[in-house]
């Protein structure tokens, strides 16, 4: 079944005293923007929580594996394709394109974040040629500026006989941020998912992943975090019938409380109108 409209989509998204995506060139502190203090989470940190959604629920089903895991090699699934498929490539022997269309149309069709997010997949011997994804997914950004703080914390357990002979603690830290409500925006292109087969079945398990995908992810490091709405532009053609950026400057943010400390504390405005052919929908 092809897609008919496209969609642009405003996540909006929440922690509290926990630490919603660690840069590992900071000692794994919050991202942060350094020249204007705001909060930063990335694309491949929501991705990857979609995609553990979409392997927990579809776990065993056809069709939803997940390619981007680590599991096994790429190249090592690259090749299973071809068993999958009976194609012999041979020891040195060229590629001819539509066999790496072949294999490219099997991982589409067997792999979710390969006909969803895209993937790369021209590494190897046996490759499955380059799709390029029809849900895109920008970096998240705080609604204001974040300040991190480092938690001093203290452990009662030392991993060699040589460390506890200097006491029976030792000291560590923790990163958090008290509090940040962050905002992200993606978008689903019908033109190219009609070309990797996404469904509008792949497009409701989607939404209910991004609803989800913190339900599933509780840890004490990420403290509490809560995806707090999903708003949703539907348009009712292929190609959409307004740029992408007007809609999204309908959903407004403003902070009531400073410092703000809770979801409370910010006011969000919803669209009065829509331009003709989009449909707003609030998920949450």
């Amino acid at each position: 079944m092809s897609l008919d409209n496209r969609y642009d989509f405003v996540m909006i998204f929440d922690v509290e005293n926990g630490n919603p995506n660690g840069d590992p060139d900071a000692g794994n502190s919050p991202r942060i923007d350094a020249e204007t203090g705001y909060g930063l989470v990335t694309d491949v940190c929501l991705k990857r929580k979609i995609r553990n959604y979409v392997e927990l629920v579809k776990e065993g089903e056809p069709k939803y594996n997940i390619l981007i895991k680590p599991d096994k090699a790429l190249n090592t699934k690259f090749a299973e394709a071809y068993e999958a498929l009976r194609i012999d490539k041979g020891s040195g022997k060229t590629l001819p394109a539509e066999t790496v269309k072949k294999a490219r149309d099997f991982m589409c069709e067997n792999y979710f974040d390969v006909r969803t997010f895209g993937a790369v997949m021209s590494t190897g011997d046996k490759q499955c040629g380059i799709v390029r994804g029809p849900v895109q997914i920008n970096f998240a950004r705080s609604i204001s500026p974040i300040f991190p703080e480092d938690i001093i914390i203290t452990r009662q357990a030392r991993t060699t006989e040589e460390r506890t002979e200097s006491g029976d603690t030792e000291m560590g830290r923790k990163s958090i941020v008290p509090y940040a409500l962050y905002r992200a925006e993606g978008y689903v292109s019908a033109a190219l998912g009609n070309k990797t087969g996404l469904s509008e079945e792949d497009l409701a398990l989607l939404w209910k992943a991004i609803i989800n995908m913190f339900e599933i992810d509780h840890s004490a490091a990420r403290g509490k975090m809560c995806m707090r709405k999903l708003y949703i532009f539907k348009h009712k053609s292929v190609l959409g019938e307004c740029p992408s950026h007007i809609l999204f400057d309908k959903i407004r943010i403003e902070e009531k409380n400073t410092p703000a400390r809770a979801f409370t504390d910010y006011e969000i405005s919803e669209p009065e109108s829509m331009p003709e052919g989009v449909e707003f929908i609030s998920m949450i």
